[in-house]
């Protein structure tokens, strides 16, 4: 874990990079040949803004749900069961609404992308706004299964304000739709089981295929439509894969470059290649400040001293059965 790898053959060269490598990435953008960037961002971007999976039963988020009775944890996001029964996602809401947390320096990153005009699209699978946080321009940004940024009737679609609905959720309450004679229940722009994606993902897919470079980062690329993005760019364009594993297409093209490790831990070392990293580090803790920063930097530490600890863990076992068989 942590290497930059590939399953291209090593003595495949690449078409566009100098090097399967990450400096060879920096040295491709400070070149000016990649002024379109496209990023494609899942869950993994904001592990460190402590943002929790409601399935785990160690976060206490998934017993808050249970005692409601679910069928099973993903009803909270079935279109049916919303319908019927809104509290358990109104619940949910609560733990997870914007303000709640803080962008990651990945999320800056991005941001940084944008301020240097290369960030050409972003595609997000990711409900959080942390992109937004961060200072990512909407117009730039594809929320490709929605998200908490607006919210309506779901029975005449009427839009329903920021304010209401902050207020609402802050008290786990379902809101009700204002409109006379409606009272329809009022949901996030969230795309829930049922539900088709935003107009705007299919209207602005094909600028996957106008890239220049494409950035991948903390996705398994196991839900589509969005994990076909990917396969959308041409084969000449460089593709650079920020997750622990390995994911989808990546890493058999000529000019993948695969950097296997956190999001965050991958953003800084191409921060230093690309020279950035004092910038970026700095307007991080400008948007998050200095508590948070070091709060999201302890806990990198600890979930990394966690895995070398479940390493030798599994070490010592193999160890013990090897012994055993002696």
């Amino acid at each position: 874990m942590g290497q930059q790898q590939s399953i291209v053959d090593d003595d495949t060269p690449p078409q566009v990079l100098d090097e399967r490598s990450l400096a060879a990435v920096a040295d491709y953008i400070k070149s000016g040949q990649a002024r379109r960037i496209v990023v494609m961002t899942g869950a993994g971007i904001s592990t460190a803004a402590g943002i929790p999976d409601f399935r785990s039963p160690e976060t206490g988020l998934y017993s808050n749900l249970a005692r409601l009775n679910l069928p099973e944890p993903e009803a909270v996001f079935d279109l049916h069961f919303f319908r019927g029964n809104p509290v358990p996602f109104y619940v949910l809401a609560r733990e997870l609404y914007p303000g709640n947390f803080h962008p990651t320096v990945s999320h800056v990153f991005l941001s940084l992308l944008a301020s240097k005009g290369l960030l050409y699209q972003l595609f997000t699978q990711n409900i959080d706004c942390l992109e937004r946080a961060a200072g990512v321009p909407d117009s730039l940004i594809v929320e490709a299964h929605g998200s908490f940024a607006t919210q309506r009737c779901i029975n005449c679609r009427t839009p329903y304000p920021d304010d209401l609905m902050r207020d609402h959720v802050s008290r786990a309450e379902v809101p009700k739709c204002r409109k006379p004679r409606c009272g329809g229940i009022i949901k996030p722009d969230i795309v829930f089981f049922h539900e088709g994606l935003p107009e705007a993902f299919f209207a602005k897919r094909s600028m996957a295929a106008d890239a220049d470079l494409v950035i991948v980062m903390g996705t398994s690329l196991t839900v589509h439509p969005f994990a076909s993005l990917p396969d959308e760019v041409p084969d000449d364009v460089p593709r650079l894969l920020f997750n622990l594993e390995k994911v989808g297409s990546l890493g058999g093209r000529a000019d993948d470059v695969l950097v296997l490790e956190d999001c965050d831990t991958g953003v800084r070392k191409l921060a230093d290649a690309l020279g950035w990293r004092e910038e970026l580090e700095a307007e991080w803790r400008r948007v998050v400040g200095d508590e948070e920063a070091d709060r999201q930097i302890q806990g990198s530490k600890k979930r990394e001293a966690e895995l070398l600890a479940e390493v030798e863990r599994l070490a010592d076992r193999v160890d013990d059965a090897l012994h055993l068989q002696d």
